[in-house]
């Protein structure tokens, strides 16, 4: 990706597709911008589809040292983003990750965002699991820094939830940032309250992968956002469209 945008403390690399009503697709954990090429594909006719590396990963840098990042700080970026690039307010769709930071944009900079989807959102506080499951994934982690290095345990992490090829690949280059993703995933302090207060239209998508603590903490955020919908991460093309055509009434 040629373009990007200064943030402080990184250069963040985008790519902006079609012509329309801006489209923000964040990106999830070992990831980057080219995961979303089937949703870009499918979309770009209709919207002005941005997809960006997060600090970190493909061609967007990070500040040295870089051990945590923050969903704070990951949302502050996506907000200079659309401030440069969208000129105007977007539909956000994010991944794990990347939801919780579509959401956070929704709470703090709601000027900016018209429409959430959020794809297996990883609210951990609200799984009574997750910090179970979170403790078993640190310690394997652990466990394979000790044996074979960072690229190596990211490999191994992608590799136990079935990832494609071209992720492991991206997980030589990109160990850093996965690690600063981790240590950052309980890091956005949101209330039922809050969430009962989000005001944005909403879908929830949850993945046909997706593990049960996710899947409870997207009902959680479904039950609680008014209005707020669920479905199939396969619907995605479908709910985005139904998105926009609630937004425009």
């Amino acid at each position: 990706m040629a373009q990007s945008v200064h943030v402080p403390g990184a250069e963040l690399a985008y790519a902006a597709h079609g012509e329309g009503s801006p489209l923000l697709l964040v990106h999830g954990i070992a990831e980057r911008a080219e995961s979303w090429a089937p949703v870009v594909a499918q979309t770009s006719a209709t919207a002005r589809v941005i997809a960006y590396d997060r600090r970190g990963y493909g061609d967007s840098s990070a500040p040295e040292p870089y051990g945590r990042t923050t969903v704070a700080e990951q949302a502050e970026d996506a907000a200079a983003l659309l401030e440069a690039v969208a000129g105007g307010p977007a539909i956000v769709c994010g991944r794990d990750l990347g939801a919780l930071v579509a959401l956070d944009l929704a709470k703090r900079h709601r000027r900016l965002v018209v429409g959430v989807a959020a794809i297996d959102p990883l609210l951990l506080a609200f799984s009574s699991t997750a910090t179970e499951v979170l403790s078993t994934e640190r310690l394997a982690l652990e466990e394979s820094l000790r044996d074979g290095g960072p690229a190596a345990a990211v490999r191994d992490w992608l590799q136990a939830r079935g990832a494609d090829p071209r992720r492991l690949e991206w997980a030589d280059a990109d160990h850093g940032a996965f690690f600063a993703d981790f240590a950052g995933l309980a890091t956005w302090p949101i209330s039922r309250r809050e969430l009962r207060a989000l005001d944005v239209p909403l879908a929830v998508l949850v993945s046909a992968t997706a593990r049960a603590h996710v899947r409870e903490a997207a009902e959680a955020l479904a039950t609680l956002v008014p209005g707020a919908r669920v479905a199939p991460e396969s619907d995605i093309t479908q709910e985005l469209w139904s998105l926009d055509r609630d937004i425009r009434g």
